[in-house]
């Protein structure tokens, strides 16, 4: 046995349309942005993670970026598999001598399809996985928040990622409703873009919106604690010379209220499919928000306010769902719920 388990590696992939992140050993062994950057002659991965994504936006003819993942699911099904290789040598699984056979559990939106599903497991198994488990995202984001999802009540999850925003009622170890929308961080980043062009004239990439997001972004106009105005530079759009435009988190409240007026319908729309016990417990437990996404400021209160139901902030919601999907591994031969 003791030889068996030298040969066998358990990992846990969050594998987010965002960032992907690796647990090993009860240990976040890789965090990486999920970008490949590839050589287009010879198809050659030339760089993953974090290293791909300062080259996004920056390539010239022979290098391309890919993200291939886009909302929540695989888009490109050779780079996915080329970066999930290249994640799994970086969390140094593979010895010099031998490479240990892999089980991997995988986490997938609760929406995804038959053909989503097996592009997930085919993926991860062509990186090296022998043995290939599926988690639904919201019940790997109640694990890592530390709910009993196997206890008969109501437990509420709101995962907001990258790609997708995952809304799910949990009990006795199931999903009993959910909602999987995709509406998420990566519509709100084209928004702050979209907003830009329109109202300043300025024309931004991806990053730069990505980073007013994280400075300014918000969703309520009114803050307790109003950070302070994030500065952009780029190029007018009519003269293509350099400008500076102050950006306040009023702003950017304004230009995020539609994409967010849809998340908090979602929200409703899985509450109204709820089974009236287990929306009691909700109602005196409170929904939970996870993923990136629940970093938005104010986005707790606002939506407390409209559902009249309090919405807590997970701890480190970023990396809730891995957290929850490293306990999944622990217990595969416990879990039910594991696809496999």
């Amino acid at each position: 046995m003791g030889l068996f388990s030298f040969l066998t590696q358990d990992i846990a992939v969050d594998l987010g349309t965002a960032n992907t992140i690796i647990i090993c050993n009860d240990k976040m062994v890789v965090n990486e942005p999920s970008i490949v950057a590839i050589d287009r002659k010879t198809e050659k991965v030339i760089a993953i993670g974090e290293k791909a994504r300062q080259m996004q936006g920056k390539t010239h003819d022979n290098i391309k970026t890919i993200r291939p993942l886009r909302d929540g699911v695989i888009a490109d099904f050779n780079a996915a598999e080329q970066m999930l290789r290249g994640m799994i040598k970086m969390a140094s699984v593979n010895s010099k001598f031998f490479s240990p056979s892999l089980r991997i559990v995988v986490c997938i939106p609760s929406g995804s399809t038959e053909v989503e599903v097996r592009a997930v497991r085919d993926s991860s198994e062509h990186a090296g996985g022998r043995d290939v488990y599926m988690i639904y995202e919201p019940m790997a984001a109640a694990l890592g928040i530390g709910l009993d999802v196997e206890a008969p009540e109501g437990n509420m999850i709101v995962d907001i990622g990258g790609g997708t925003t995952e809304i799910a009622v949990i009990s006795l170890g199931g999903i009993v409703s959910n909602k999987s929308i995709r509406i998420a961080g990566d519509d709100l980043t084209d928004d702050i873009q979209e907003y830009m062009r329109h109202q300043h004239n300025i024309r931004i990439g991806e990053r730069t919106a990505e980073q007013i997001k994280i400075h300014v972004g918000s969703a309520l106009s009114e803050l307790d604690e109003p950070p302070a105005d994030f500065i952009v530079q780029g190029p007018n759009q009519m003269t293509s010379l350099p400008v500076e435009v102050p950006v306040s988190y009023q702003e950017i409240a304004h230009c995020l209220e539609k994409s967010i007026s849809k998340i908090e319908i979602a929200i409703l729309g899985a509450l109204e499919q709820t089974p009236p016990e287990l929306y009691a417990d909700i109602v005196n437990k409170g929904i939970y928000l996870a993923g990136g996404g629940a970093l938005l400021r104010g986005l707790d209160k606002r939506l407390t306010d409209k559902l009249n139901i309090p919405f807590h902030i997970a701890e480190d919601p970023l990396r809730a769902v891995a957290r929850g999907t490293g306990i999944a591994l622990k217990n595969v031969d416990k879990f039910s719920f594991l696809i496999r």
